[in-house]
Order: C-alpha cells, then sequence, then structure tokens
C-alpha cells in the first residue's frame, strides 16, 4: 500500500506537470517551488522507500523512520494550511488538490499510527524536522528576489521584512507543533506488520531510555 500509494501521486505529480507544459507554463522551478508538490514528491519517495523494503523482508533503519518523521510533520502542514487557509485558491483540478491536500496527507498519517514498524522518537531529536522547510524557504526568498516569483503571495519580499519573519516565525513554529504530534504517536504500538530491524530496534529502545532518564 505505501509503494502503490507512493507512485500514485507521482502519477499524479507528472500528469499535473504535464498538463501545464502542454499549456505553456509549466516551469519546474516553479512547480516542485510549491510546497504542496515538492513536500508530496519527496513523501512519495519516502513512502515507496518504506515500502519497497516491507516487500524485501527487510526492516526499518532509523534514517528512514526519521525521514517519514519529517515527512508526517509536513504533511500535516500541507493539509491543515491549505484546508483552513488558503482553500480553493489553486489552479490544479479540484480532484488533484483533494488527494495532495487531504486525501495523501491522511494517508501519511494514518500510516504512521497505524503501523508499528518505528520505535519513539526521542523528543531531543525534533528538531530534524526543520532542515528541509528552513532550505526550502531560503530558495524561495533567493528566487524571489533574483527571479521576481515566490509560490505563495505572503512570501512576497515586497511585503516588507517584518511581515515576512512574522509568516516564517508562524510557519516554523507550527510545523514543530505538527512533528510534536508525529513524535507524540510514534508512541502508539500500532499493527506489527513489519519487523524492525534488529539494530534499529536497539537504537529506538536506548533513546527512549535515554529520553525517560531526561
Amino acid at each position: 500500500m505505501r509503494v502503490l500509494a507512493g507512485v500514485a501521486v507521482i502519477a499524479v505529480l507528472l500528469w499535473t506537470y504535464a498538463l501545464g507544459f502542454e499549456q505553456g507554463g509549466a516551469n519546474p522551478f516553479n512547480y516542485f517551488g510549491y510546497f504542496t508538490n515538492l513536500t508530496n514528491l519527496l513523501t512519495s519517495l519516502v513512502l515507496i522507500s518504506a515500502g519497497w523494503r516491507t516487500l524485501a523482508g527487510r526492516g526499518q533503519p532509523a534514517w528512514l523512520t526519521g525521514a517519514r518523521a519529517v515527512a508526517a510533520s509536513c504533511m500535516v502542514i500541507v493539509a491543515v494550511i491549505y484546508n483552513t487557509l488558503i482553500p480553493g485558491t489553486g489552479s490544479a483540478p479540484a480532484w488533484v488538490s483533494a488527494i495532495l491536500h487531504a486525501i495523501f496527507p491522511a494517508i501519511v498519517l494514518l500510516d504512521w499510527l497505524l503501523v508499528g514498524d518505528r520505535g519513539p522518537l526521542p523528543w531531543r531529536r525534533l528538531w530534524i524536522v526543520l532542515p528541509y522547510p528552513v532550505l526550502w524557504l531560503c530558495v524561495v526568498l533567493l528566487r524571489g528576489v533574483t527571479a521576481g516569483w515566490v509560490p505563495y503571495g505572503f512570501l512576497l519580499p515586497a511585503n516588507g521584512l517584518p511581515s515576512l519573519l512574522g509568516y516564517i516565525a508562524l510557519l516554523l513554529a507550527a510545523l514543530l507543533a505538527a512533528a510534536a504530534l508525529v513524535w507524540a504517536l510514534s508512541r502508539a504500538a500500532g499493527v506489527r506488520g513489519t519487523r524492525v530491524a534488529p539494530h534499529t530496534r536497539s537504537q529506538h529502545a536506548q533513546a527512549a531510555n535515554c529520553d525517560r532518564s531526561q
């Protein structure tokens, strides 16, 4: 199911890009400059990797569990911000928006909650959710200054530095809140449908013991 969901979402992204390309407006830097599109693509690749390891009878290593946690946190942000702050503002067909902003985020979160092939994540590693969105912000803002294009209006440099910094702070705070939810859900037992690699299990156990001791 992980592999199928990931492949399906990549197909939707490629179809939507091809549709824009036929209309003469598909710039890959702009298309994947949208946090929704880029995050759905990267999350799909992470989910396919996790599913492929399961099909191969291999456990989930710690780095992949961390990548899934980051992906799930970012997908929560994609769903919450779009469905509460900017619903219906995209140019994609309604069914595409539903998949990218609601259905796939729900699948990713349910997969994280229900499939127990991940151990409890130590709270001291909550910071790992920040590098990806911070890098995305830096690239987007740089393109806004040099090319005059940003994916979202609130990131326009013309709005002024105080407004820009305020929105960035709110986004990162919301991301940390989403990550805290994902970290808390990692403590749910879930269904042991796949095995955890022995070295990964021991790492999770040591991290959990260390976390409790703190």
